[in-house]
């Protein structure tokens, strides 16, 4: 354990006790092919706004009530997208109603998932190259609002101009683990952050749904070496315990864990262990809490879930090291008419698969912050729980923007 990593998280428990506890998208791709898009659906709604939050006020009162330091913060989503990606609801292009929403978000920038799995006409590859296409082509045509961010100047300027930073990331290595020079390729498209494996086994290693984790394979390392030449951010956001503990070793800069939740508050095969946490803030990581039903036991998770989840990793990693990744939609997720119909059939399609997680037939939001400034009710909350502007700033986008900069360059 570092010296500077022990100070940070010592720091934060007295701190706790204290208080009572750029520019223009160019479309790219690797190879040459035909853009696609996603599927249709719209629509929006809000959660229960009158519970009580872990501070003694409502989440309503919070909302309303706001946070003074949230337009001018630099805020990062680690783990976001526009519109809602869990359970589709609408499709690119972008409706203006949805452009609208993102607009009044006051969020900065988001990780967007860009990988795409195979199907039965496309690999991994293909799929995702036609991914990566249709949201370069969306940026590109609304450069009011979106703006692809390959680096800490084009965020700020993002930030400056008041657009959406979109951030290319993956979720999965399959699109490039039988040949390494893709990451090349994708990596001047845009890419910036990958995670190695979703939650089953690929030839990187091991997700977190896999019952014997074998740890990062000799191609996951040669991918990370290749990686860490490019410039481009570990997430380890679905990898298994292992793995995990694996790439953050293997690292010879600072890692991530971009959305997950701490399994000493409620143990989830998606949650982390306080061990990884310690080793990656140790190494300059960042951790991004998730606003998803791995936070609680039953029932959707509420805002005072988030809020322990978020002061446990607080406690262990520092003020530093902890980040929010919602994995959500910034247009709020519709619940009313046949969404639990079609809630269920992409469960079953995921189930099938082999891929959905233990609680997954929970609906994958957080009601009381199913709104678009969701991240700045959190800060609200934080702020009535004693938490000194610093390190909401900090927890809002600050840890994750100071990481991007230490790994992109």
């Amino acid at each position: 354990m570092s010296e500077r990593g022990m100070d940070r998280r010592n720091f934060v428990r007295v701190g706790a006790a204290a208080a009572a506890l750029g520019p223009g998208a160019i479309a790219c791709r690797p190879d040459e092919g035909s853009s696609g898009a996603a599927a249709a659906g719209s629509g929006q709604t809000s959660g229960d706004a009158g519970a009580t939050s872990p501070a003694g006020i409502s989440v309503e009162a919070a909302r309303a009530a706001g946070w003074g330091g949230y337009d001018e913060a630099i805020v990062v989503d680690a783990l976001a997208g526009p519109i809602q990606f869990n359970i589709p609801q609408e499709g690119l292009p972008l409706r203006p109603e949805a452009l609208d929403v993102v607009r009044r978000s006051g969020i900065t920038a988001v990780n967007l998932t860009v990988n795409a799995r195979p199907t039965e006409a496309l690999s991994a590859y293909e799929a995702t190259n036609e991914k990566m296409d249709a949201w370069a082509a969306e940026i590109e045509a609304n450069p009011d609002v979106l703006a692809l961010v390959r680096t800490v100047q084009e965020l700020e300027a993002a930030k400056a101009s008041g657009r959406l930073g979109i951030v290319f990331g993956f979720q999965d290595g399959v699109p490039f683990e039988d040949d390494l020079d893709r990451l090349d390729a994708f990596h001047r498209c845009g890419l910036r952050i990958v995670q190695p494996t979703y939650n089953v086994q690929n030839r990187l290693g091991s997700g977190s749904l896999v019952p014997r984790d074998g740890g990062f394979t000799e191609e996951g390392r040669a991918a990370l070496a290749r990686m860490e030449e490019l410039g481009i951010l570990l997430d380890l956001s679905h990898c298994g315990p292992r793995t995990t503990l694996d790439g953050i070793r293997a690292s010879t800069g600072p890692a991530s864990i971009t959305h997950s939740g701490c399994s000493a508050v409620y143990p989830h095969p998606r949650n982390k262990d306080d061990e990884a946490l310690r080793l990656l803030a140790d190494g300059g990581g960042v951790v991004g809490i998730y606003l998803m039903p791995f936070l609680n036991p039953s029932g959707p998770p509420t805002a005072a879930d988030v809020i322990a989840h978020l002061e446990h990793a607080l406690n262990v990693c520092g003020e530093d090291h902890v980040g929010i990744g919602s994995d959500q939609g910034i247009v709020p997720l519709d619940t009313s008419g046949d969404f639990r119909s079609r809630f269920d059939a992409v469960s079953a399609q995921r189930a099938a698969a082999g891929i959905a997680a233990p609680r997954e037939g929970t609906v994958p939001y957080v009601p009381e912050l199913n709104h678009p400034r969701r991240l700045e009710t959190i800060a609200a909350l934080l702020d009535a729980r004693g938490h000194p502007t610093r390190v909401i700033e900090k927890v809002l986008g600050g840890n994750f923007v100071r990481l991007f900069g230490e790994v992109w360059g």
